[in-house]
């Protein structure tokens, strides 16, 4: 009997709607007041643009990246190709899944903790209660994702079709109010371009960038994609400009009917403006839906980051229990019962603003911008005749994006900048702890001739 393997079953669609519903999740709904705040005019919807842009810069990294290397794991296999699959390459690569294995649970802990907060609005729950929330959100999670790929991909477009409900209902609720022009048309009242309008802009984009993650999600599956050559940059540039309108739309929708002055300072925005619009009943109906969007979300990024320290086991690059694939449903289950186990734990210890920050913070360095220049070392060294998806007015793009995400790294906060070196130092100090073990690069002569 043959070794199980996974199996591409994912098409267009079902890659679009595993990248929409990674995007969305709890995340407008709880930093929409937050940006707000920290731009503190209504010149906020700038930020939710800055946003845009710096996805559809960096998803033509990841389009070239995962066109040339559809396999499981996504940025493990483009950090290894691209700084040499016998050399640094296995210590960037190492790397990421070193620093997935924290951040990948904190965030699925971000979409259950963001749950859970939401929750409240139903039935107010205490410190306990609502770890008890978070924790089971996780655990659902888990169980749901233990099944096949296919049958995962018609939940996925089930969970999808509840997101593209919640935010069709609030945009056309606030369409209907008759006052959805007025953002727009005052979105420059007050505005400088100075100094303080761009620092703000860099803080409020914390929040939005974090919104947006997950348009990559299908790279972490590529060995799982129908004809990835074309389905993987299609299901990113289709989800980035979808989730775009629809956030442009939301923000606009909420602060036409409810004034960015009251909306900074609501913990449960979209309650209150459904409320005011249609009353109590509505308001705890689209709360209900906007649970669904973010119990989506957990669905969809821990499917995609269970796949990654799969990917690496099964490369021989970390530990061999992380490559077994299940007999039957042929999917990685130790990979996603540990992440899913680190994460229950996560959802009981931290908060939601410590976590946001976080795991920006913990992605910048090794991901993405370590994968940006490693395009750029890949095709100098063989190129662009390897990649199936060549980005337009190479290499501006990729130098744009490394700017983009060393200005947000710096707004995230030099303490949180520290606690992601911290955790990239500790990787380098394992990293070659294990290749002294193994006698692997660059204590191996072979890899060094």
């Amino acid at each position: 009997m043959s070794a199980p393997v996974l199996e591409r079953r994912l098409g267009l669609g079902h890659a679009t709607a595993i990248n929409m519903i990674d995007m969305v999740g709890i995340g407008p709904f709880i930093t929409l007041p937050m940006v707000i705040g920290a731009m503190n005019g209504p010149w906020f919807l700038y930020a939710w643009v800055a946003g845009a842009v710096l996805s559809f810069i960096d998803a033509m990294i990841w389009s070239e990246l995962g066109t040339a290397f559809p396999k499981a794991g996504g940025s493990y296999n483009f950090l290894k190709e691209a700084y040499g699959a016998n050399g640094p390459g296995k210590l960037m690569s190492f790397l990421f899944v070193w620093q997935t294995m924290i951040q990948a649970p904190l965030v699925i802990a971000s979409a259950a903790i963001g749950f859970a907060s939401y929750f409240s609005y139903l039935l107010p729950l205490n410190y306990i209660t609502s770890k008890v929330v978070s924790g089971s959100v996780v655990i659902l999670i888990v169980v749901l994702l233990y099944r096949k790929i296919d049958a995962i991909g018609k939940i996925s477009v089930l969970l999808w079709t509840g997101v593209i409900i919640t935010m069709f209902w609030i945009i056309g609720s606030g369409i209907a109010h008759g006052n959805f022009i007025s953002p727009i048309l005052h979105i420059n009242d007050g505005l400088v371009v100075n100094y303080a309008f761009i620092s703000a802009l860099g803080f409020a984009s914390v929040k939005s960038v974090y919104s947006y993650l997950g348009y990559y999600n299908v790279c972490h599956l590529g060995g799982e994609i129908i004809n990835p050559s074309k389905n993987i940059p299609r299901s990113m540039f289709l989800s980035i400009a979808g989730i775009t309108v629809l956030y442009l739309l939301m923000n606009v929708s909420v602060v036409s009917v409810i004034p960015w002055q009251v909306a900074k300072e609501s913990e449960f925005v979209l309650s209150v403006y459904m409320h005011q619009l249609a009353g109590s009943t509505a308001a705890k109906v689209i709360t209900c839906l906007i649970l669904w969007v973010a119990f989506a979300s957990v669905f969809s990024a821990t499917l995609g980051y269970s796949r990654i320290p799969y990917a690496a086991a099964a490369d021989g690059a970390f530990f061999k229990v992380f490559a077994k694939l299940h007999p039957t449903k042929h999917f990685p289950y130790v990979s996603l019962l540990f992440l899913g186990s680190v994460a229950f734990a996560f959802s009981l210890l931290f908060r939601l603003g410590e976590v946001i920050s976080a795991i920006l913070a913990m992605r910048i360095l090794i991901q993405f911008i370590g994968q940006a220049i490693g395009l750029l070392l890949l095709r100098k060294a063989r190129g662009k005749s390897i990649f199936p998806y060549t980005m337009p007015f190479f290499p501006v793009p990729v130098f744009i994006a490394i700017a983009l995400w060393l200005f947000i790294l710096f707004k995230t906060g030099l303490e949180l900048a520290v606690y992601g070196l911290i955790v990239i130092a500790t990787g380098i100090v394992a990293f070659f702890i294990k290749a002294k073990v193994n006698k692997e690069w660059p204590f191996n002569k072979k890899f060094r001739e």
